[in-house]
This record gives structure tokens, sequence and C-alpha cells, in this order.
């Protein structure tokens, strides 16, 4: 049984640790503030840009000119998987979801005979994934968070990316990230942007209006697409990265929450049994004055 000593050094140690979880909570909470404005609005640039290459698709005839980005190698030999994960801990199940679909993704696509790469964005994953796939990990990428308030860090990776791409060492890249959702939800997602899909208009948008853009392409389509091909590929990892960087600090303010709590909820147990341990050992020393006394 523990000493009152060793009780109280414990709810000592406990209640400082309290104070490190409820403070990081509040840091969280108020990074996560910026981060959801960021991701909320870079959602809906993403989605126009997609929809913009709808109808410069649209009864495209495939040639030699015709961009790689678009048409694709022909083949899927090799994938590449673009593994988004935090640079810090502390955050709950974020890193471990996004590790372990991935490890299942791996799984899969060796099954199907196919060779897997890793681009890693975030130490926390590519320590996870080095443990059991390191001799597939090509190229990582670090403090991706920090640099979110710029474009140019984004637009190097779409630019690695391309280049990789160019040399033929991949036919299908893909982006898994977690969606951001609320702050005690992140979805997995995995995104294909290389080649790129192309999402079919709805009805209503497959109007005359769109099929009047189409005669209206200077010089040509396939000159704008190699303009916005590589520049919807940035776009959409830059809005991966932001949803899985808002993703991270709604994960770490629900588990610095949580951590926060069961600190709470151990102080008490551990003042609890303090308190008795304390008033056990009153009354064992009450009782042996008054035996003393009696014996006198």
């Amino acid at each position: 049984m523990p000493s009152l000593k060793d009780l109280k050094n414990r709810i000592v140690s406990v209640k400082s640790t309290r104070k490190i979880t409820s403070a990081m909570k509040m840091v969280a909470a108020s990074k996560l503030r910026r981060a959801q404005e960021q991701a909320e609005s870079a959602r809906p640039y993403a989605e126009r840009l997609t929809r913009m290459l709808s109808p410069l698709v649209t009864g495209l005839d495939v040639t030699d000119a015709t961009p790689r980005l678009l048409t694709g190698t022909g083949k899927i030999e090799t994938v590449l998987l673009l593994v988004v994960t935090s640079d810090r801990g502390l955050c709950g199940a974020f890193n471990g979801s996004i590790v372990r679909e991935t490890r299942r993704q791996i799984a899969q696509l060796e099954k199907d005979g196919k060779a897997v790469k890793l681009f890693c964005v975030g130490r926390k994953g590519r320590d996870l994934l080095r443990r059991e796939h390191a001799d597939k990990i090509v190229h990582t990428a670090e403090d991706m968070v920090k640099k979110l308030g710029t474009f140019e860090p984004t637009e190097a990776i779409a630019q690695k990316l391309l280049e990789m791409y160019e040399t033929g060492q991949f036919d299908v890249a893909r982006v898994v990230y977690n969606l951001f959702k609320s702050a005690m939800t992140q979805i997995v997602t995995i995104k294909q942007v290389i080649p790129v899909e192309i999402e079919k208009p709805a009805e209503e948008e497959n109007s005359t209006e769109l099929v009047a853009l189409t005669e209206l392409f200077e010089p040509n389509r396939e000159a704008i697409l190699a303009q916005l091909l590589p520049r919807n590929l940035a776009v959409q990892i830059y809005t991966a990265l932001l949803e899985s960087a808002a993703g991270e600090q709604g994960a770490r303010m629900t588990a610095m929450d949580n951590a926060t709590r069961n600190a709470g909820e151990m102080i008490d147990r551990l003042t609890l049994n303090y308190n008795r341990s304390r008033q056990a050992y009153i009354t064992k020393e009450l009782i042996e004055i008054i035996s003393g006394a009696e014996a006198v």
C-alpha cells in the first residue's frame, strides 16, 4: 500500500500534468479557429477549379498534345501515396488512422501486383511507416503546417511529383489525409491527384452555358489544360494540407480535453485514497496512545 507521502507526491504530479494538458487544449482551440477558417476558405476555390476543368475535357479528342496529367501513362503499375500526417503527437488517433489506412492500401495494392512508393508529409507518418516500409519511402517533407501561410512550399511538393511523374517513377498518385469535419470528427480520405479525375457536371450544369464555353477557348484547350492541370494539382495538395492542419488541431484539442478530465478524475480518486489512508493512520495512532495509557 502506498504511503501518505507517495500519494501526496502523486497528486501533485497529476495536478501539474492537468495544468499542462489544460494549457495545450486552449492553445489548440486557438489554433483551430484559424486553421478551420483557412480550410473552409480553400474548399470553394479547389472545388471551382476542378469544375472549370470539366468543360475543358468535355468532348476532348486525346492526341499527343493532350497533357499526360489528364490522360495518364496508360498503365497502373506503380502507385505513389502522398501520406499527410502531423509533425507532433498528442493528438489522439489522428496519425494512427492515417497510418492504418496507408498500410491497408499498401497491402491491397501489393496483393493486386502493384508497386508502391510513399511520399511522407509529416514526421509522425514517416516514423511510423518506416518501421515496416522504409524501402518504399522516396521523399519526405516536414514542418508543412508552419509553412501553410504561403503557397510556395506546396508548389515545391507539386513540382516534385510532376518531375517524378514525367520521368516515369510512378503511374498514379493518391493523397491520403484527414478531411476536417469538426473538432471531434476527421474522416480519412483518399483522393487521386495524378492523373486528374474529372467529375462529370451535374445535369443542370451541363447546360447551354457550358456548351458555349467549349467554343471560347484561346488558343486551344490543350494549351489551357497544360497551364491549369499543374495548378490544380498544387491546389488540391494545398487543400489536403489545410484540411489536415485543421483536423490535427481539432484532434489535439479533443485529446487534451479528455486528458484534462481524466486527470481531474484521477486527482479525485487519489485524494479520496489519501484521506482514507490518513484517517486510518490517525485512528491507528490514537489506538496505540489509548492502549499505552491503559497499560500504565
